[in-house]
C-alpha cells in the first residue's frame, strides 16, 4: 500500500474550491464578458476583482466558514456577491424571494446566518425590513441606488468592496467543506436545508461542461432565478468555460426575444411554457442558438418540432434535484424521435443512475422502481436533520422520490413522483402520462393532473387545465381527446379550466396547492355524480 503524507500545503495545491473558478477563468479570458445585466457588462477580470474585494469584506465582518444569507433577484451584483462568499470560504444561503416573510424568516434563522446580502428594493419592503431588523445581523445592500445607506447595520455592496485589494483571499478551503445551503420548497411543513460541498457542486459543473459542450464562445441565458440550483449550476458551468451569461429579472417574452437576437445567445435554458411563449411570435427564428435546454416538465411533440425547426435542432432535456446537483440525466429527443416526452435519457459522466425497489434491490430494464443516483454531486446531507439524511441515502444511493424504469435504447423513462402516482380502482395511473396527453391538445397551454379522494375509486384522476389565449376549448372536446389516447381508467373523471396553475419560482407546478384548493369542489362533484 502506498502511503503519502497529506500536509496543509499539499491539500491547498490539490483543492477543489468553487471560488477558484472565477479567478482561473479571469487568468485565461480576463477581457471576455462574464455577465450582462441590462446596461451593465462585467468582464471576467472585473468579476474576479470585485468578488475578491467582497470576500475580504466578509472575512473581516463575519469570518470564514460562516453562513451568509442572500435575498436577491438576478443581477450582476448577485453574481459578484455569491462568488465573494465562495472565495471567503463562507457558506452561501440563497433564499427564494417569492416566499412569504415568515418562511424567509424561518430559513434565515434555521440556517444560522451571520449576515444577509439583500437587494435594496427588497430591504425597503416594510414586512421584510421589520423581519431583517429583528434578525439583527449585518446587511449588505445589492443593487443599491446610491453610494451609501441609512438602513441600520447595513452597507452597500460598493461600500463593502471599497478599500479592499483585488487579490484572491489567502485562506485554506477544504474541498469537502460546505459551500452552499439551499432550501427545498416545503410542500408539507418547513423546507429542508440541503448542504453541498465545493466538491459536489464542482463535480456537477465539470459533468455539465462535458454534457453541454460549453466553451468560451458561448452566450448563455440567465432567465431562471439564480437562487435555484438549476440556474446557479448553469452560471457556474458558464464561468468554468469562460462563457457569457445574460441575466434577466423576469420572463417577458418580447424582451427575451430581443435579448437573444441582440446578444447572440448560443444556449437557451428555459421552461416549456417559456419556449411556447417565445415561439408565439411567428417571425422569431434566431440564427445563433446551438442548444435549447428545457427542464421541469415534458414538452409536447408539436412544440418540440417547432423548437427544432425555428430555434435549433439540438434540443436537450436536463434533470436534477437540489439534493443531487444538476444535471443528472439528459435526454436528446432529436436522437430518439420514437420515445415520448417523459423520457429522461441517460446519466452525465459524473453521476450513476439506477432503479431500485423498496428492499434496496437494483432492478433490470422494464421493471418499475425508484430512480436513485450516486456520484460526487450528491449532497452532504440535510442541515440539522440526520434522520431525513439517512432516509435519503439508504442502501448507499441517493433516493429521488421519482418512479421510473429503464426503457428502450437504455433511456430512463420517468413515470411519476412516488407521492403523485394516482391509485384509482386498483390501478396505478402516472399523472405525467395523462398530462402529456392533455398538453398534446392544440388548445392547451398548461396542465396539472393529480388524484383527489373518491368514495368509490379511492382516488379519481383530475385534470386542471389552462387554455391557450383565444382557444375555444370545452370540457367535452378535451375529454374525447383523452379517451382516444388513454386507457379507460386513465381518463380524467374531473376536468377544470383555470386561469393559472400555482407554481414555484422556477415554474414547477405546486400540486399540493391544487389539492387544497379543489378538495371540497371534488367532493361536491362526486356527490352530484352519485345522485
Amino acid at each position: 500500500m502506498i502511503e503519502m503524507p497529506s500536509s496543509a500545503q499539499a491539500r491547498r495545491i490539490r483543492r477543489v474550491a468553487l471560488g477558484d473558478l472565477v479567478h482561473r477563468t479571469a487568468l485565461k479570458f480576463g477581457e471576455r464578458t462574464a455577465v450582462v445585466d441590462g446596461g451593465i457588462r462585467l468582464s471576467y477580470a472585473q468579476l474576479d476583482a470585485r468578488s475578491s474585494r467582497f470576500a475580504h469584506h466578509l472575512l473581516g465582518a463575519v469570518g470564514a466558514g460562516q453562513q451568509v444569507g442572500m435575498l436577491c433577484q438576478n443581477s450582476a451584483d448577485m453574481v459578484v456577491a455569491f462568488n465573494g462568499i465562495h472565495k471567503a470560504g463562507c457558506v452561501w444561503v440563497p433564499v427564494n424571494i417569492k416566499l412569504d416573510v415568515p418562511e424567509i424568516d424561518y430559513i434565515l434563522r434555521h440556517a444560522e446566518v451571520s449576515a444577509v446580502v439583500v437587494d435594496e428594493a427588497l430591504a425597503a419592503q416594510p414586512a421584510l425590513a421589520a423581519m431583517l431588523d429583528k434578525l439583527g445581523v449585518p446587511l449588505v445592500l445589492s443593487m443599491a441606488s446610491g453610494p451609501a445607506t441609512t438602513v441600520p447595520r447595513a452597507v452597500t455592496l460598493a461600500q463593502a468592496e471599497a478599500g479592499h485589494g483585488d487579490a484572491m483571499p489567502d485562506i485554506d478551503i477544504d474541498s469537502g467543506q460546505p459551500v452552499l445551503l439551499m432550501y427545498t420548497s416545503g410542500t408539507t411543513g418547513h423546507p429542508k436545508g440541503v448542504v453541498h460541498s465545493h466538491e459536489s457542486v464542482m463535480a456537477a459543473v465539470l459533468g455539465n461542461m462535458s454534457g453541454f459542450a460549453y466553451t468560451e464562445r458561448d452566450v448563455v441565458s440567465g432567465v431562471l432565478p439564480l437562487f435555484h440550483c438549476a440556474q446557479h449550476t448553469m452560471a457556474a458551468t458558464a464561468c468554468a468555460a469562460g462563457a457569457c451569461m445574460v441575466l434577466e429579472r423576469a420572463f417577458v417574452p418580447e424582451q427575451i426575444r430581443a435579448s437573444i437576437l441582440s446578444e447572440g445567445h448560443t444556449v437557451f435554458v428555459g421552461l416549456p411554457m417559456m419556449y411556447g411563449a417565445l415561439l408565439a411570435d411567428a417571425a422569431f427564428a434566431p440564427a445563433t442558438l446551438r442548444l435549447a435546454i428545457y427542464a421541469m416538465a415534458p414538452i409536447p411533440g408539436p412544440l418540440r418540432e417547432q423548437m427544432a425547426r425555428r430555434l435549433t435542432p439540438h434540443l436537450m432535456l436536463a434533470t436534477g434535484q437540489t439534493e443531487i446537483y444538476p444535471a443528472t440525466l439528459t435526454f436528446l429527443p432529436g436522437e430518439h424521435p420514437q420515445l415520448d416526452a417523459n423520457y429522461w435519457g441517460t446519466s452525465l459522466v459524473h453521476c450513476e443512475t439506477a432503479v431500485m425497489d423498496d428492499e434496496g434491490n437494483l432492478l433490470p430494464p422494464g421493471e418499475v422502481g425508484e430512480i436513485v443516483h450516486r456520484g460526487a454531486n450528491v449532497m452532504l446531507g440535510y442541515f440539522k436533520d440526520p434522520q431525513a439524511t439517512a432516509a435519503a441515502q439508504r442502501f448507499g444511493w441517493h433516493h429521488t422520490g421519482d418512479l421510473g424504469m429503464w426503457g428502450p435504447e437504455g433511456q430512463m423513462l420517468f413515470l411519476d413522483r412516488k407521492k403523485d402516482m394516482i391509485k384509482t380502482g386498483g390501478e396505478n395511473v402516472a399523472s405525467v402520462k395523462v398530462e402529456a396527453v392533455v398538453l398534446a391538445h392544440p388548445g392547451v397551454a398548461g396542465a396539472a393532473v393529480l388524484g383527489l379522494p373518491h368514495p368509490r375509486w379511492s382516488e379519481a384522476v383530475c385534470a386542471f387545465v389552462v387554455r391557450k389565449p383565444g382557444a375555444d376549448l370545452e370540457e367535452a372536446v378535451l375529454l374525447a381527446h383523452c379517451k382516444a389516447r388513454l386507457g379507460s381508467f386513465e381518463v380524467p373523471k374531473l376536468i377544470r379550466f383555470v386561469d393559472v396553475l400555482p407554481a414555484t419560482a422556477t415554474g414547477k407546478v405546486q400540486k399540493h396547492v391544487l389539492r387544497k384548493q379543489f378538495a371540497e369542489l371534488a367532493q361536491t362533484a362526486w356527490v352530484n355524480e352519485a345522485s
